[in-house]
């Protein structure tokens, strides 16, 4: 009788300890400096998701403790040892600069936390340095550029300028559009990281006259790039190519009509015609009154991804195998329509070409335009040997 009623008490407390559980996520983001928007738009678009599942992960109450890494490699190091030692996060995410990854990330595996990205994905990690803990739901950095190299040279553009910071995505972007593209490389031009005043780079662009002009420079870098291209003239006599980082929602409304006619490739558009993606844009433009960006999407589908691991797992947290098999099978409504990881943890899926246009509301805004690549997958897979 003891025994049974032992039994009982131990089941309840259980029942009662699962209730009053908290996912706790610990988000590290660029919210200050020229990268503002950029994690912004992400934070918005995971903070959508938590709201639209009644503020809980998987059925269980969420804790989202945010952060901001002021794009500096020391603060992202103290912040990321004050969530994984004083917070005791079961998740992280939010961090957008591939160098800020990488200084964090063994801390992050060693502790045994998976960090899901919303947006970096260097090429380090998709590769020799793959790691069980590390999943990406946005992209390899080389994949939005390949996509373009490709689009490049289906169109016989016969020499191209690249421009990128000189950090580690800024070389992942160039090496990605460089396997595809197949005209002239004039000149490979690599800027500080953060700069904002690019007229030595556009004497040197008016000198070299290439047909085009590929640049990646995120978030305030890209805003000022455009605004001094087009003054400066040189839009009559070359192109002006890019991705989707610096041809985004944030970046043309920095920016207005100096955009329009922008080609630029993406994974995701805010008219991809699937009931997920219809549901997010337009519960991100009420909530937040703008259309969202694909580092928004990018936000949201982190969530999600999460909200299906914990789900499946039965919020059983501390069993980190059962975690890791749930976001391998990544069985969530992405808006990208349907979802699947490669075997390094970064997603095999379609790349895009938009158009920088001004619709039928008379917003300047992305049309999708078509399909560059279908289930693309990164070209670091083969040399990842992940371990149990």
């Amino acid at each position: 009788m003891k025994q049974t009623l032992l039994a009982a008490l131990l089941a309840t407390f259980a029942l009662t300890a699962q209730a009053t559980q908290t996912v706790k996520v610990g988000f590290l983001s660029t919210l200050s400096g020229p990268g503002a928007g950029m994690g912004a738009d992400i934070r918005d678009g995971f903070q959508l998701a938590i709201k639209n599942l009644d503020g809980k992960l998987g059925g269980v109450p969420a804790e989202v403790i945010v952060a901001d890494d002021k794009q500096d490699p020391n603060t992202a190091k103290q912040t990321t040892e004050r969530f994984l030692k004083k917070d005791k996060v079961d998740f992280m995410t939010g961090i957008i600069f591939s160098n800020l990854m990488l200084t964090v990330g063994k801390s992050i595996f060693d502790n045994q936390t998976f960090y899901i990205s919303a947006n970096t994905g260097p090429s380090q990690l998709a590769g020799e340095e793959c790691n069980p803990y590390f999943f990406n739901v946005a992209w390899q950095n080389d994949n939005l550029s390949e996509a373009m190299g490709k689009w490049t040279s289906d169109q016989g553009i016969k020499s191209v300028v690249t421009i990128a910071p000189n950090y580690t995505a800024g070389k992942d972007m160039v090496a990605g559009y460089r396997r595809y593209y197949k005209g002239k490389v004039a000149d490979e031009v690599y800027t500080k990281l953060g700069q904002l005043d690019y007229a030595a780079e556009l004497a040197q662009l008016r000198a070299t006259q290439p047909d085009a002009v590929f640049f990646f420079l995120p978030g305030g870098m890209g805003i000022n790039f455009i605004k001094q291209f087009v003054a400066a003239g040189l839009s009559k006599d070359m192109r002006l190519i890019t991705t989707g980082f610096s041809a985004d929602e944030d970046t043309i409304k920095a920016v207005g009509a100096p955009m329009l006619g922008l080609f630029n490739s993406t994974h995701w558009a805010h008219d991809i015609d699937n009931a997920a993606n219809r549901k997010f844009v337009a519960t991100f433009e009420k909530e937040y009154g703008r259309l969202p960006s694909l580092y928004a999407a990018q936000g949201y589908d982190a969530a999600l991804l999460m909200d299906a691991a914990v789900r499946q797992t039965k919020g059983q947290l501390g069993d980190k195998a059962a975690i890791r098999k749930a976001l391998e099978t990544a069985k969530f409504a992405s808006v990208r329509g349907d979802f699947k990881f490669n075997s390094n943890h970064f997603p095999v899926q379609n790349y895009y070409l938009r158009l920088v246009h001004q619709d039928s509301k008379g917003r300047i805004t992305n049309k999708l335009m078509g399909t560059i690549f279908t289930n693309h997958p990164d070209a670091y897979v083969g040399q990842c040997k992940m371990t149990k």
